[in-house]
């Protein structure tokens, strides 16, 4: 297995967003666990938007409603793109990748507010008579 803690953080963003090879969250997990000073500032900064979209994708309410619960998983996803994009911003040098992680912002925020419009057309159901509506934490499992 390549230790994509030694990776340079454009690799890791290359690899994500455009072959298509997303980093399943069991390794993303391990990268994320890695010792405090392990790795670059950029390094650091990229974990900490993968474990932040992880734990707002863990606890995103399930309703039942299919268009809701899409909304729900997307949008914390979306920011999770912006977030890794931005850091991309601040710290990576090629031109084509910064290029590249500027449309990403601008196209994440764009489809995270049409998601938000579609969420409004879709209110969440009543929750049951006497029992509180509480969105047990999950965890996706990616091969």
């Amino acid at each position: 297995m390549i230790d994509q803690r030694r990776m340079p953080v454009r690799r890791i963003l290359l690899c994500v967003l455009l072959a298509g090879m997303p980093i399943p969250f069991a390794q993303a997990a391990e990268m994320a666990m890695a010792p405090a000073g392990a790795g670059s500032a950029a390094d650091r900064a990229m974990m900490t938007g993968m474990k932040s979209m992880q734990q707002a994708m863990d606890h995103a309410p399930v309703t039942g409603d299919p268009d809701r619960d899409f909304v729900s998983m997307m949008t914390p996803h979306h920011q999770g793109a912006i977030d890794m994009a931005e850091v991309e911003l601040r710290y990576g040098r090629d031109p084509g990748l910064r290029r590249l992680a500027r449309d990403i912002v601008t196209a994440q925020k764009c489809e995270i507010a049409e998601m938000a419009r579609g969420a409004a057309s879709h209110p969440p159901p009543a929750p049951c008579a006497g029992s509180p509506q509480v969105a047990a934490p999950r965890r996706l499992l990616v091969a």
